[in-house]
């Protein structure tokens, strides 16, 4: 069900992921995210997969929550595969389907294109599932901050960013309540292609925009009645500072995009 998809949620905990500063966290997630395209082989992916099984352990987050952010890219990545697996070149040729082979190449191209996606979101998951929208906010405004001398709204930027990232749980927990009104009143979700369900979706999105039109008025509303102006002279309750532990976590994971950049010369 949609409810199950935790992307942009946050899961308060005391572990040492989710007391990493922020900015660091979110400077481990671009090293990351190059590590996993960077990797040439399948050999590469084992550091990556290592640093995000012991990453998962510390922090203490559900799988199930943690998984829960690949259902909406169900269809991509099956996309991704067939793509891959039909149009990639070959020799070894293992079946044709509508005269396109299928081969073995292109098997291998597809299932390590589908582990890359997979990667990249169960990486980048890591920051959202272990760090608060405010801390966030703070993060990336600190790493945008020497944009702003030549005009760069860093603040505002990382605002948008994070309200965006919030409003994804409340929007997919808005899309569930009306999909199960219309379904208590006839509606049908579920029956006939990939074409018929697509089509059956189209009457949820008016309520939907209405909603998050509302909601965005509300905000607004909210933010101006407390008198916010933006970044400028803004104060914090609490000052980002380095630590020891967010230096070790980014030589951890220098450590293994070197590992990653050495495996795939094997």
């Amino acid at each position: 069900m949609l409810k199950d998809i935790t992307l942009g949620q946050y899961f308060p905990g005391e572990s040492v992921i989710h007391k990493l500063d922020p900015r660091y966290k979110i400077i481990i997630t671009f090293l990351f995210v190059v590590a996993v395209f960077s990797v040439r082989n399948y050999a590469g992916y084992l550091p990556a997969f290592l640093y995000v099984v012991v990453a998962v352990a510390i922090s203490g987050i559900n799988l199930k929550y943690l998984f829960g952010n690949l259902k909406p890219l169900y269809f991509i990545i099956v996309l991704t595969f067939v793509i891959n697996a039909f149009f990639t070149r070959g020799e070894t040729v293992i079946f044709t389907l509508w005269g396109l082979p299928f081969t073995q190449e292109g098997l291998d191209q597809g299932i390590f294109m589908i582990l890359r996606i997979v990667f990249l979101v169960l990486g980048t998951s890591l920051l959202t599932l272990t760090t608060s929208p405010i801390s966030l906010t703070d993060g990336m405004e600190h790493l945008l901050r020497p944009l702003k001398k030549i005009g760069f709204p860093a603040h505002e930027i990382s605002m948008m960013t994070t309200i965006a990232l919030r409003f994804i749980p409340t929007l997919i927990e808005e899309t569930d309540k009306i999909m199960k009104a219309q379904m208590a009143r006839g509606a049908d979700f579920e029956s006939g292609n990939i074409f018929v369900r697509a089509k059956a979706l189209v009457p949820l999105l008016v309520p939907l925009f209405i909603s998050a039109f509302r909601r965005a008025d509300e905000l607004a509303m909210a933010m101006e009645s407390r008198c916010y102006r933006g970044g400028e002279n803004r104060t914090r309750m609490n000052t980002l500072k380095a630590k020891k532990r967010d230096l070790l976590a980014i030589l951890i994971t220098l450590l293994m995009i070197m590992l990653v950049f050495l495996a795939g010369w094997f």
